[in-house]
């Protein structure tokens, strides 16, 4: 299966929504990087990526903090779609993800505060939730 970039990002969302990444793991390319503004050590490989994000989606259960992930649109730059990220409240934004794919899999994904949530358009659509 080939994915878009959208395709990769309801991906994302839909995991962060169900804090359940079996739906994005098979996307993900071999070698695949994940990078957060907010780390300084990038991640290098899809086999690492799955590593770090199963004790952070049991965190964020464990919690009792609803992680929100909104599909959105990014007009500046062209960087076009993108997850809005949200903690408890849906309009407590804190971060946008976007997505860049190569050979039809997820060749990376940036948790990013630059650009701000808040310049993206939202959606209202929660991927995952129903909503």
């Amino acid at each position: 299966m080939s994915v878009t970039v959208e395709q990769a990002l309801r991906a994302y969302a839909t995991m962060m929504n169900t804090l359940d990444s079996t739906c994005l793991a098979p996307l993900l390319s071999d070698d695949f990087h994940y990078a957060s503004q907010w780390v300084f050590a990038e991640i290098e490989s899809k086999s690492e990526y799955l590593e770090y994000i199963a004790p952070k989606l049991e965190a964020i259960r464990e919690s009792g903090i609803t992680a929100w992930a909104e599909m959105g649109w990014l007009d500046r730059e062209g960087l076009g779609p993108c997850v809005v990220m949200a903690q408890g409240d849906k309009d407590n934004l804190i971060a946008l993800v976007l997505a860049k794919v190569e050979d039809g899999k997820i060749k990376r994904l940036d948790l990013c505060g630059v650009p701000s949530p808040q310049s993206a358009s939202r959606s209202g659509d929660y991927p995952g939730t129903g909503a």
